[in-house]
Order: structure tokens, then sequence, then C-alpha cells
């Protein structure tokens, strides 16, 4: 179930093995990600999501948009 998460939890997640997935477009993604972060833009997320994803693992989507 989704629900938002502070920075600190991000870490504690990721450092546990969770997928960090940004869902920005991949010309955002290019200029600016996360360390270890995928990119699924959002509008592709439900049909990529599926075939990329490990579904034991946790999964962390963020969005930095800095604009």
């Amino acid at each position: 179930m989704p629900r938002p998460i502070d920075r600190d939890e991000v870490r504690r997640l990721v450092d546990g093995g969770a997928q960090l997935v940004d869902v920005l477009p991949a010309n955002e993604y290019e200029s600016d990600h996360l360390p270890g972060a995928i990119n699924m833009p959002l509008r592709r997320l439900e049909e990529e999501a599926r075939s990329a994803l490990d579904r034991d693992r946790p999964v962390v989507l963020y969005c930095s948009d800095s604009a």
C-alpha cells in the first residue's frame, strides 16, 4: 500500500534492499537522480513495473521535481 515516507526511511529501505524508482520523464532523470535509482516514468509505470521490478522486494517511488 503506498504511503509517504521521509528521507531516513528511504535510506533504511534502500539499505535493506528496496528498489528505488524515479518516476520523472527520462530527460529529467538523466539530468539528476538518486544513486542506484532506476527510471520508470509515471506514464509507463504500470506497464513496465511488472517486468522490471522484483515483486519480492519493497519499492520506493519518488519524484524530485525542483520546478
